[in-house]
């Protein structure tokens, strides 16, 4: 099996938002570690299979899950995208993610983001995308969650956008109020059992495929497609890498 390793142009984008000063031993070389913890969430194998070319595996776990707890992961993204994002036009959506037996043990219950769906125990990924499809917000609930329920915490995240794109399951007077209120023309199709009949911009609307493209993109990551993290901060943690290295390096 192939191994994966930064490129040159990936590490220098993330070399700089590295932790510095950190007290205790001299850490093991992060670009192979980092390595290491994307080979793990491309190829979905346990962390004690990690190949031993990026070192130790329990170097490579503990690297990944003390750096989680830190919100370091979360942070990257966002550094990553403050430089390059453009929010003219944001899309929003959400997918589910089904939990393997293994993502389920952790204390929280909900807290840990995992609710039965059609699906059965799925956690639902919600995202915003950019204007050329680019996840730039992530936020985990149980798959039981309704998109719409979910949305206003997520657009809390949008900052200054223009269009708001959804599919008919974000259809409500109230979310379309927000995305006003934000300055944003919401372009949203109404459910058939509407009364009045909603106008939407069906040329804009066309480009919400780009938000599908996305989720498809990230669940080439194996430990995107299928949860195994028992905590939903490790799971975002997860989304928030492959997020940046799909999109974002």
């Amino acid at each position: 099996m192939a191994l994966f390793w930064l490129s040159d142009a990936a590490w220098a984008a993330i070399e700089p938002h590295l932790p510095k000063n950190q007290p205790g031993a001299r850490r093991v070389d992060d670009r192979r570690v980092i390595s290491g913890i994307l080979h793990v969430l491309k190829v979905g194998c346990r962390w004690c299979d990690c190949p031993a070319d990026y070192g130790p595996s329990t170097t490579i776990y503990n690297r990944f899950n003390r750096w989680s707890r830190r919100g370091f992961w979360l942070k990257l993204l966002d550094a990553l995208v403050e430089a390059g994002a453009v929010t003219k036009s944001t899309a929003i959506d959400s997918t589910y993610i089904k939990a393997q037996r293994a993502a389920f043990g952790a204390k929280g219950g909900a807290a840990q983001a995992i609710g039965r769906s059609r699906g059965g125990w799925t956690t639902k990924v919600h995202a915003l995308t950019d204007v050329i499809g680019r996840p730039y917000a992530l936020m985990l609930t149980p798959g039981n969650v309704s998109d719409v329920k979910a949305a206003p915490a997520l657009l809390e995240r949008a900052g200054p956008m223009r269009y708001l794109l959804g599919d008919k399951g974000y259809d409500a007077d109230l979310l379309r109020h927000l995305a006003r209120e934000a300055g944003a023309t919401p372009v949203i199709p109404g459910r058939r059992n509407r009364k009045r009949a909603i106008r939407y911009d069906e040329q804009r609307y066309r480009s919400r495929h780009l938000i599908e493209n996305a989720f498809c993109r990230l669940k080439d990551f194996r430990r995107v497609h299928t949860r195994y993290d028992k905590l939903a901060a490790n799971f975002l943690s997860t989304l928030a890498l492959a997020t940046a290295v799909a999109f974002w390096l």
